[in-house]
């Protein structure tokens, strides 16, 4: 029997509250303040009290109004900032891929470079490719060294002075360790 009386009761209570709804037409009337600035002191202005309290809500009102103001002045130039921002964030990533392609390229050329110095020493007579490298850096000497096939690297270094061939092994030694 509960059940049954439920909806009725909600129906009961809910006809007059659209009603009045339904007059209103403007829902914004029903919830806002019907006292207007002008309005305020009617009747009161003889109290100081009251004149006060409604010259200090209008302050209030202004400086509300200033201050919301200023926040859609604010949002507006957040939005700016963050597009500037997201422009400039995509400019950066178009830069960043030139100059990793570039030193890609750079890098690929070195290499290939490298590629056909080696090639050269291991096409060289060992005694020719020693007295070539004991003249160049020792960092370098042992690069082209260690890039070599090893018989043509053991062959070079048996051709190079003992005092020249120790520096050079130290050098290959200390690049095998900067790697790790």
């Amino acid at each position: 029997m509960r059940r049954s009386v439920l909806p009725w009761l909600a129906l009961v209570f809910s006809v007059p509250a659209l009603a009045a709804v339904w007059q209103t037409q403007d829902l914004s009337r029903v919830f806002a303040a019907f006292a207007e600035p002008s309005g305020l002191l009617q009747g009161c202005g003889d109290v100081p009290e009251a004149v006060a309290l409604a010259g200090e809500l209008r302050d209030r009102a202004l400086r509300i109004e200033r201050y919301m103001e200023s926040i859609e002045t604010r949002k507006a130039q957040l939005a700016q900032a963050e597009q500037a921002l997201q422009r400039k964030l995509v400019e950066l990533k178009a830069q960043k891929g030139g100059i990793r392609s570039r030193s890609d390229s750079a890098t690929e050329a070195v290499r290939s470079d490298i590629e056909r110095l080696v090639a050269v020493y291991d096409q060289m007579k060992p005694a020719e490719a020693a007295a070539i490298l004991t003249n160049l850096p020792a960092d370098f000497a042992a690069e082209i060294l260690m890039r070599v096939r090893p018989e043509t690297g053991a062959r070079i270094i048996a051709a190079v002075e003992p005092r020249q061939a120790a520096l050079m092994t130290a050098q290959m030694g200390a690049r095998s360790v900067r790697k790790q």
